[in-house]
C-alpha cells in the first residue's frame, strides 16, 4: 500500500477512529496522543495488511490494542493487579474520565466500611498501595491481604441487585393502562429561580439507563389529544460496545404508525445500548427489524447512527446537570437561540399540573438538535424525570410527506416563534411517572 492510498483510507475513517478513541479513554487529550501512535503503528505496518477492504477494522484493532496498552501501563503505575479486572471492568471508561457505574457504587456501598474504602483507594483513586499503607497507617504486607480479600468479597455481590434477567424480552405485557384522552394539563411560569437538577434520562426515550429501570410512556396527537402510540422500556443487563460498558435497553412498541405519513411498525422491539456516567447520557448502539433483516447501529457508525441517536460534540450525549446556560431566551411564545451547536438549554421555572397533582419543574427546550426543524419543550421535575414532553415541528417541516404547512393543517394548536421561524405544536409525550 503506498503512501496516498493510506491517506486516503485514513481519510475515509478518521472519524470513526476519533470517536473510538474519545470513548475509550480519560481525556481527549489522550485520545489525540493514541491517535497519533495508531496512525504510526498503522503506517508501518501498512504492507502486512492483505485485504485493503478490511482497512477500517484493522485500524480499529490497532486502536484497541494500544488503548489495552494505555491502561496496562496505567494500571502498572498505580500497582493494580492486571490479572485481575473485575474493579476494572465495571468502571465506565469515557473521554470524561473514569467513573463509577451505579452497580459498582451500589455494591461497594454494601461492603463493610473497611472493604470499600480499601477499594475505593486502589481502583477509584488509583493510590499506590505504599501510598494506601502510609495513609492508613498499616503494614504493605496488611494492604495487600486486606485487598485480596476485599476483592473476593465484592465479587461474591457483584453487581448488587442482582441485573434483571432476559425472561421479558417476548413476555407478557406489563404496561400500565394509559388513557385513551390525554389528561388535562395547566402550564404556569413561576417568577422564582431554576434550580439546578440531575437528569439522568435517555434522550427521548425517558428511561434512566440503570439496572433494574423501567418505563412505560404514549403519545397524544393534537388538537384531538387521543392517544396514538405507547412504549414499554426495560433495562435488561450489562453491555458492552467496542469496548465501552453499559446497559441493554428493550424498546416495545404498540400501536405505531398512526401518524399520518408514516409506516405501520405496530408492535416493534428495538434494542439499544446507553451509557450513564457522573456528567453525560448516551447512546452507544441501537438495533431493530427492517422486514426479515436486523439493522445494527454503533457509534462508529458516522451518520446512519448519529444523525438519529447521536447529540453533543462527538457525541458526547445530553448533560446529566441542568442550569440556565444562557443559550435561548423565552418571552412566551418569542424565542431567541444563539447560533451554537446542541442547542439545548433550561429557559425557565414552571408549575406544570396533570392528572390532578402540581409539579415544581424547569423547562428544557432542545432546538433542532433533534431533527432538522423539530423543537421540543420537556418539563422536568425536581426528582430529574419528565413530567411532559411536546414536540413542535417548524412550519415547513417534511413537506414532501404532510404537503402543506403545519401553521395550515394544524390552525388551532399553539405556535412557537424562534429566531422569527414559526414552529407549530404536534404532539405530546407523558410517562407513568405521572399516572
Amino acid at each position: 500500500m503506498d503512501d496516498t492510498e493510506f491517506s486516503n483510507k485514513v481519510s475515509a475513517c478518521e472519524n470513526a477512529l476519533r470517536r473510538f478513541m474519545y470513548y475509550k479513554l480519560p481525556s481527549k487529550a489522550d485520545g489525540d496522543d493514541i491517535f497519533q501512535e495508531t496512525l504510526l503503528t498503522a503506517y508501518l505496518r501498512r504492507d502486512t495488511l492483505k485485504n485493503p477492504d478490511g482497512f477500517k477494522a484493522w485500524l480499529l484493532r490497532i486502536a484497541a490494542n494500544k488503548c489495552n496498552d494505555f491502561y496496562r501501563k496505567h494500571a502498572k503505575q498505580s500497582e493494580i493487579p492486571t490479572d485481575d479486572a473485575v474493579l476494572e471492568n465495571a468502571l465506565s471508561q469515557t473521554r470524561y474520565g473514569l467513573t463509577i457505574a451505579e452497580t459498582v457504587q451500589e455494591s461497594l456501598d454494601y461492603l463493610d466500611c473497611k472493604d470499600s474504602q480499601l477499594l475505593r483507594l486502589v481502583y477509584i483513586e488509583r493510590l499506590p498501595q505504599a501510598k494506601i499503607a502510609k495513609l492508613l497507617d498499616i503494614p504493605i504486607g496488611t494492604v495487600k491481604s486486606r485487598l485480596h480479600t476485599a476483592k473476593k468479597r465484592f465479587k461474591s455481590i457483584y453487581p448488587y441487585p442482582p441485573s434483571t434477567t432476559r425472561q421479558k424480552l417476548e413476555g407478557e405485557n406489563n404496561m400500565k393502562k394509559f388513557p385513551n384522552k390525554l389528561p388535562e394539563y395547566k402550564i404556569i411560569k413561576s417568577e422564582e429561580a431554576p434550580f439546578p437538577i440531575k437528569w439522568e434520562e435517555t434522550m427521548g426515550w425517558f428511561i434512566v439507563p440503570r439496572l433494574g429501570e423501567k418505563i412505560t410512556w404514549a403519545m397524544y396527537d393534537w388538537p384531538e389529544k387521543t392517544r396514538s402510540e405507547e412504549y414499554e422500556l426495560e433495562v435488561i443487563g450489562r453491555a458492552s460496545v467496542h469496548g465501552i460498558e453499559g446497559v441493554e435497553i428493550v424498546a416495545r412498541e404498540h400501536g405505531g404508525g398512526q401518524h399520518e405519513g408514516t409506516p405501520d411498525n405496530r408492535n416493534i422491539t428495538r434494542t439499544f445500548v446507553a451509557q450513564l456516567t457522573d456528567t453525560h447520557c448516551r447512546f452507544l448502539a441501537q438495533s431493530h427489524y427492517d422486514g426479515q433483516v436486523k439493522r445494527l447501529y454503533t457509534f462508529l457508525d458516522g451518520d446512519d447512527f448519529l444523525d438519529n441517536w447521536g447529540f453533543g460534540e462527538d457525541n458526547c450525549g445530553n448533560e446529566v446537570n441542568l442550569k440556565p446556560k444562557g443559550l435561548i431566551q423565552r418571552d412566551g411564545n418569542i424565542i431567541q437561540t444563539q447560533d451554537v451547536p446542541s442547542l439545548l438549554d433550561v429557559v425557565g421555572r414552571y408549575a406544570v399540573t396533570i392528572g390532578g397533582k402540581t409539579y415544581d419543574c424547569l423547562c428544557v427546550m432542545d432546538v433542532e438538535t433533534y431533527d432538522t426543524g423539530v423543537l421540543s419543550e420537556q418539563f422536568i421535575d425536581t426528582h430529574g424525570r419528565t413530567v411532559l414532553w411536546r414536540r413542535f415541528n417548524r412550519d415547513n417541516w417534511n413537506m414532501k410527506t404532510y404537503k402543506q404547512l403545519w401553521s395550515k393543517k394544524l390552525p388551532d394548536n399553539q405556535q412557537l416563534t424562534v429566531n422569527g421561524e414559526l414552529y407549530v405544536h404536534w404532539y405530546d409525550c407523558i410517562t407513568d411517572y405521572v399516572l
